[in-house]
């Protein structure tokens, strides 16, 4: 599933193409809003909220698309053939003169009122990358049931906003603890520290198309553990781990990082 900073990422290339101009095709393809014409209409402006895209449009209507694990926005010129994939994942089209916005295998596709975008994003916590961000929000939410295990308080978009598989891998590593340490098992100062240093990656991230995370410039490096199973950890040289953690499957080093262990992803679970 992409991280905040790729959805940014996917906002700004819709606002680029899209925003300002009067729509000339507009096609959504899931049955509840097939019908839906929004031609002639201008789109306003194309806005990431954790890992929702919110295209607000004329006339008070708002497109909510999410991206989940595979969907994918693409941008062509218009009437250049798209490459995204097959017509048949195409889930929405979006076009005005000059360019033509194409959604993807998109598992979200709804148009509802701008005035209600609350009920599809209002019970997210902090936007990472987003004007509401308050890293002491964020902290309180992170911490608020200290028997969760951090990588599952890290993932819930009720928390903070734009944390995915990625980030929650390396922020445990970064803060030496594994993913199942329970919150209340954090050292005081750690989730603030925590807190600070996703906000800081997704920025540093946001105008890139790949995430970095470590100071290491060899290349096949730019992450201290996700992906990175037997291979040696950049720091320790131990061999980096991976098992499943809830849905995910998560990484980490185990000399370190301290408290709970899991054996590799396969096997039955052991603490």
């Amino acid at each position: 599933m992409p991280e905040g900073d790729t959805v940014w990422q996917v906002a700004r290339r819709l606002h680029a193409a899209l925003a300002g101009r009067v729509l000339t095709r507009s096609d959504l393809r899931v049955p509840r809003f097939a019908t839906a014409d929004l031609t002639g209409r201008t789109l306003l402006d194309v806005t990431p909220r954790g890992k929702h895209l919110l295209a607000r449009i004329e006339g008070g209507l708002t497109l909510h698309t999410h991206l989940r694990m595979d969907g994918a926005w693409r941008v062509y010129a218009t009437g250049e053939r798209p490459r995204g994939g097959p017509e048949h994942q195409i889930r929405a089209v979006l076009g005005n003169a000059e360019s033509t916005a194409y959604g993807y295998r998109l598992p979200i596709v709804e148009l509802l009122r701008t005035d209600e975008e609350s009920r599809v994003v209002g019970h997210l916590g902090p936007d990472l990358l987003g004007p509401d961000w308050d890293p002491e929000e964020a902290v309180r939410r992170l911490t608020a049931d200290p028997a969760r295990t951090l990588g599952e308080a890290l993932l819930d978009q009720r928390n903070l906003a734009g944390i995915g598989n990625i980030y929650k891998s390396e922020l445990a590593f970064l803060a030496s603890v594994t993913p199942w340490l329970p919150v209340g098992e954090l050292e005081p100062d750690v989730p603030a520290r925590l807190v600070a240093t996703a906000h800081r990656l997704l920025d540093l991230n946001k105008d890139h198309p790949d995430q970095r995370v470590t100071t290491v410039r060899r290349p096949g490096t730019p992450l201290h553990v996700y992906g990175r199973a037997g291979r040696p950890c950049l720091r320790c040289g131990a061999r980096i781990r991976k098992a499943e953690l809830g849905d995910r499957v998560t990484y980490w080093c185990p000399e370190c990082q301290k408290g709970p262990h899991r054996q590799d992803a396969g096997t039955s679970p052991s603490v």
